[in-house]
């Protein structure tokens, strides 16, 4: 990390949706916080940049996250190439999907700086589906962040499988656990179901498990029992929600028991009145477990890798509904825990070494070789071309005519822009959540 006498380190950080922006930010700090040993440096200026699409975060979910920065803009691919090539950045963290991140590299290699920032990707929790494919999109990237030793396994595995340079893979942990080790509580009996946006993605699976909770609720009158939403209607996050609970649970018969709530807000906060935290696959079985609180993974509707909860095989975690309303707790596996990151076991404050170590050496490297993703017109001229213009780069990573202005509009033009943008974001995602699953539902008939 620079000197007590060097400038600021500059940070940007560019995400696609408010999970992704809450790792990505963290992640970057964490990455770069001084190593006590060294000189202290003399500060960290973070950028933030929201990549414009349908899971753009709203302002409502921003402050959920709370998560921070300097300054926080909100961009096209295009656009935050620019501001690449026309500020100074020394680090370039990208918390976007694969193909996203792909693009970016691709992006950033064609612009040819003079001193290039080191490039920071990596994944927002579980990797359970698409292993090979969301790897491989994201090498070209100096740091390909694991979030635990076997992911960091698996990673090397891949690349090294297609003859891939796999010395980027570091081990690392997600950045985001922490909160007090769980001390239960006489006076407080909470059950909370962590839900996910698309998993399960059927309404009658959603509707199966929002009425086990509602009936573990009226079957345990004394007990609290939280349905822990992600979003809003409306909103998106990382992944789509077609049927959120909200609007399920309006349509339960019988309605719900006094003693069962749905909860938005900090998932920490949350987990801080948790006594059992439930769920299908959901990345808060990691921060429960990390402090912890007793975690159940449902069988309910299988174990299957559509559904995610295969990732916890031999962690003791998984369990049904009819045991939990048993009284049964799941007993989790040390050596399982050890090997996932979690770092229950108190070595979570060394967890971000390597990671620190890495981009350190990076940063303090006189030049850093171009950009290298394995993906190129070469290796497969089928597949690149249309990740690069989906995000509106030709397949030799420069923008494409009309990509982007040549300057930003600014007063009232810029207010103009913004209300339009705004009205338009709210339509496309009014036709994704209403409009487009009844043209589904029509042409299954």
């Amino acid at each position: 990390m620079p000197s007590s006498t060097s400038k600021a380190l500059r940070i940007a950080v560019l995400a696609d949706s408010d999970t992704r922006w809450k790792w990505g930010a963290l992640t970057a700090r964490r990455i770069t916080a001084p190593d006590p040993a060294e000189d202290p440096v003399q500060g960290v200026a973070l950028t933030g940049f929201l990549l414009r699409g349908r899971a753009t975060p709203t302002a409502r979910q921003l402050a959920e996250v709370g998560v921070t920065a300097d300054d926080l803009r909100e961009v096209t691919g295009a656009e935050f190439l620019r501001a690449i090539r026309d500020e100074e950045y020394d680090v370039v963290v990208l918390a976007l999907v694969g193909g996203a991140v792909q693009a970016m590299l691709h992006g950033l290699a064609a612009l040819r700086l003079p001193r290039r920032p080191v490039l920071v990707t990596g994944y927002v929790g579980v990797v359970y589906e698409k292993l090979a494919d969301g790897l491989l999109l994201r090498h070209g990237a100096d740091v390909v962040l694991a979030n635990s030793r076997h992911d960091a396994d698996r990673f090397r595995a891949v690349y090294e499988g297609v003859g891939a340079d796999a010395s980027a893979v570091t081990e690392a942990a997600l950045p985001f656990l922490g909160g007090a080790p769980y001390a239960r509580e006489e006076d407080r009996d909470t059950v909370v179901f962590a839900a996910q946006p698309s998993v399960p993605e059927s309404r009658a699976d959603r509707t199966y498990l929002l009425r086990r909770l509602v009936e573990h609720a009226r079957m345990h009158p004394d007990r609290e029992v939280l349905l822990k939403l992600r979003s809003k209607p409306g909103e998106h996050t990382t992944h789509l929600e077609e049927l959120p609970y909200q609007k399920l649970a309006d349509r339960l018969p019988g309605g719900l028991p006094p003693n069962f709530s749905l909860v938005y807000g900090h998932m920490g906060e949350v987990l801080d009145r948790t006594d059992l935290l439930v769920t299908v696959s959901s990345t808060a079985a990691l921060e429960a477990l990390h402090r912890r609180i007793p975690t159940a993974v449902l069988s309910d509707l299988g174990v299957r890798e559509a559904l995610g909860n295969h990732h916890f095989l031999g962690s003791g975690l998984i369990a049904s509904w009819d045991a939990l309303d048993g009284g049964y707790r799941p007993q989790p596996d040390e050596e399982w825990l050890a090997r996932q990151g979690v770092a229950a076991d108190g070595t979570y404050e060394t967890a971000f070494d390597e990671a620190r170590k890495r981009v350190a050496e990076l940063l303090g490297r006189p030049e850093l070789p171009p950009v290298a993703p394995y993906y190129t017109v070469a290796t497969a001229p089928g597949y690149l071309p249309g990740i690069l213009a989906r995000h509106h780069l030709a397949a030799d990573g420069t923008p494409l005519p009309g990509a982007a202005a040549a300057t930003e509009p600014t007063g009232l033009r810029r207010i103009a822009r913004d209300a339009v943008r705004g009205a338009a974001r709210g339509a496309y995602r009014h036709g994704v959540q209403r409009v487009a699953p009844v043209i589904r539902r029509m042409g299954a008939l």
